[in-house]
């Protein structure tokens, strides 16, 4: 391979090339999954057949099963995601921890909170640095996914623009997937707690995450998790799932 043609590949110029080729950069490069599955997505994308067909709409309405399923989680917080990273739905637990994120102005996507109102989002999340980084990765997997969804062009356009914190991560080019893992909250009620999650893809809409904050019985976080619940049953003013970003 050429480093004439390289350039043309890296560039978006090239077409058709061959399942050796690619494996040969992905070797070279020491792509991970991630990275493997973001690189053949966007090889893909050049061919002129799948130009024609780009989905370019994301599904943000939240299906009544999935928030009678919500509804019906008293006991762990949860929170349906799209693929921008907007907050289409959470039930009253996942209210409550995410109220900081909840209470800005504007439509709500936590890129948007983690950038434009970083002061209150390193409060939020002592780890912000590292939840930073996963959120760019994943706007940047969508990008390669979904590039022509104009929500999506305007919210990087708009943290580009506004966050330099932002610009040098988009910079980096590093992607990442939904997955499970441990998200560390400040919280104003509960203090600082350490919850594992789990991520799971609503089949109706497979541009949604249903995301759920699952700490083991007995724990400290469920410990945590359960004074957050008691809060809410003597607070007038939660609310079922019923939140959506235009709201």
């Amino acid at each position: 391979m050429s480093p004439e043609y390289y350039i043309r590949l890296e560039r978006g110029r090239a077409t058709g090339p061959s399942p050796a080729i690619v494996e040969a950069i992905a070797t070279v490069l020491r792509l991970d999954e991630d990275e493997r599955a973001h690189w053949e997505r966007l090889l893909a994308a050049l061919a002129p057949e799948a130009r024609k067909h780009r989905k370019v709409m994301v599904e943000d309405d939240v299906s009544t099963g999935i928030r009678v399923l919500l509804d019906s989680m008293d006991h762990l917080p949860a929170v349906v995601f799209n693929s921008r990273l907007d907050i289409l739905a959470v039930n009253d637990l996942g209210r409550t921890l995410y109220t900081t994120v909840l209470d800005t102005e504007g439509p709500v996507n936590t890129a948007r909170f983690m950038f434009l109102d970083e002061d209150a989002a390193r409060e939020l999340f002592p780890e912000w640095e590292q939840i930073a980084n996963d959120t760019v990765s994943i706007l940047r997997i969508e990008a390669g996914r979904n590039p022509d969804d104009p929500a999506l062009i305007a919210l990087i356009g708009q943290l580009s623009t506004r966050s330099q914190s932002f610009r040098t991560r988009w910079a980096a080019h590093d992607v990442k997937t939904h997955r499970a893992g441990e998200k560390t909250f400040r919280h104003p009620l509960i203090g600082e707690v350490t919850l594992p999650f789990e991520n799971l893809t609503v089949s109706a809409a497979r541009d949604q995450v249903l995301t759920v904050f699952t700490p083991q019985p007995g724990s400290p976080e469920n410990d945590a998790i359960r004074l957050l619940a008691s809060w809410n049953a003597h607070s007038p003013n939660t609310t079922k799932a019923e939140f959506s970003p235009d709201t």
